[in-house]
């Protein structure tokens, strides 16, 4: 579960972007859209990022690399995501499946590896492409 923290002004104005955009966003899109509130360094930006996503408030598409909010308030571990993401118009959903995150807080490889974080992307289509 997501945790409860006092952001910094810098993570909020991050979170709200992030929070308000309707897809997944690029550092330097969010650093576009913050100049104007005083955030003027890549470093500020990608450290904001780096603390929410550890406290678990937004995710990271490594596919896109770019960052959406998490929309799961009871998100099952912060350090295993699943995503849906349409090949056609890139809308990208969080998979929030109870029976997924159990399976993936017990997996471990062939090797009896652990692994410390997951995230897993799921392609296709979504309904509404499917139709057209």
């Amino acid at each position: 579960m997501a945790q409860t923290q006092i952001l910094s002004r810098n993570q909020q104005i991050v979170l709200d972007i992030i929070e308000k955009a309707k897809g997944p966003l690029k550092a330097y899109s969010i650093l576009f859209n913050v100049q104007k509130k005083g955030i003027n360094a890549p470093q500020q930006i990608y450290r904001a990022l780096d603390k929410l996503i550890k406290i678990g408030k937004i995710h990271k598409i490594e596919s896109k690399n770019a960052f959406v909010a998490c929309t799961s308030s009871n998100c099952e571990i912060s350090k295993a995501t699943a995503f849906s993401i349409c090949e056609k118009c890139e809308v990208v959903d969080e998979v929030s499946d109870a029976k997924l995150s159990k399976f993936l807080l017990k997996f471990n490889d062939k090797k009896g590896m652990k692994f410390k974080r997951f995230n897993l992307e799921f392609f296709g289509l979504c309904k509404r492409c499917k139709i057209k």
